[in-house]
């Protein structure tokens, strides 16, 4: 195991339930005495996939700042259906989830302040919600192919791959962001079936338009047709994964909401105007999930001078953003980084 784990303890969540015994799992990179970085993880993502972005080259370096991963509950590292004993509580919020990290940062590292929290998807949603849930706690945000707030458009297509996957075994979904509650076995048949399903029905909003029309997924990932790259990429990522994790993300991602939380009490605006640190925001071009109009959305409702926005010249789709296959994009990002840091 090449990462850590902070123990929190019986765990309340924002709904009220409770991980019993809940652990987060995390990695660090360089000296705790530099200027700290929270990176944290994106949907289904491991510590590891992460790690693309960090590098003595690149802005994110070990050599000038010490760099936290904290890994999301649910993604089968930090608490998740896949590691707890007994029936795993659904509604699993980014309230919670920067919570733990806060408690991890401050009380475990012994950071009392950062420089900057970024990430990727998910990982935006996360960062929106330190913003929001923390704002004096960094000076720089940088929220990549991500949205502070689940836009109604990416729930359905959520629910897509959320029904997919249920679709297996016989069952239906009760809603967006609705906690699907209950201790499933899986059958090696429902699994794989649910998880295939799961991950075809994600082939056709991970990358743009242009990027199979242009074929990208021949010439530049060295698939030789669109089946196999449907088999080989897509169902292969689906099949190492967990479903009962998977779904316990898709609900956290679902109900992002960063202005679900005192003391905006819903007023998303009110949201946006409590970010301090400043935000470079950063949306992919041809992202399905996350289109730039929604993250003008979220840059023009912030307090003058905070933020500014930018988006991925790319047909990468929500890859631009991550997790590194897109050599160019990864460039675009690290300068915009160095740029924004210095």
């Amino acid at each position: 195991m090449d990462y850590s784990i902070y123990q929190l303890g019986h765990f309340t969540l924002k709904s009220g339930k409770v991980i019993h015994d809940a652990f987060i799992a995390y990695k660090t990179y360089g000296d705790p005495s530099a200027p700290a970085i929270i990176y944290p993880t994106w949907y289904s993502g491991l510590i590891a996939d992460n790690e693309w972005l960090i590098g003595e080259d690149k802005t994110l370096s070990p050599d000038s700042y010490f760099i936290v991963i904290p890994a999301l509950f649910g993604n089968g590292q930090s608490s998740s259906p896949s590691n707890y004993p007994g029936e795993f509580p659904a509604e699993v919020t980014f309230f919670d989830n920067v919570r733990a990290q806060y408690q991890l940062v401050t009380q475990e590292l012994g950071v009392q302040h950062a420089k900057a929290v970024l990430g990727w998807s998910m990982g935006a949603g996360q960062t929106y919600q330190w913003a929001t849930q923390y704002p004096d706690f960094m000076d720089l945000i940088v929220p990549f192919c991500g949205s502070a707030k689940t836009a109604l458009h990416n729930q359905v297509f959520l629910e897509g791959v959320k029904t997919a996957l249920m679709a297996a075994k016989g069952l239906s979904s009760i809603g967006s962001a609705k906690g699907i509650v209950g201790q499933r076995t899986w059958s090696d048949d429902e699994r794989t079936v649910g998880l295939k399903a799961f991950g075809r029905g994600y082939a056709g909003w991970g990358f743009s338009q242009a990027f199979y029309r242009e074929r990208l997924f021949e010439s530049a990932l060295g698939y030789k047709d669109l089946e196999d790259f449907m088999v080989h990429f897509w169902e292969a990522w689906a099949l190492s994964k967990d479903p009962e994790n998977l779904l316990v993300m898709i609900y956290t991602w679902q109900a992002g909401d960063c202005s679900d939380q005192a003391p905006y009490d819903g007023d998303f605006a009110k949201a946006m105007q409590g970010i301090k640190a400043r935000a470079l925001v950063l949306p992919g071009k041809t992202d399905l999930y996350f289109p730039p109009e929604d993250s003008e959305l979220e840059v023009s409702l912030m307090r003058p001078g905070i933020g500014t926005m930018e988006a991925f010249p790319s047909i990468w789709g929500h890859w631009a953003g991550g997790p590194g296959q897109s050599t160019e994009d990864v460039k675009w990002l690290d300068q915009k980084l160095r740029a924004f840091f210095a």
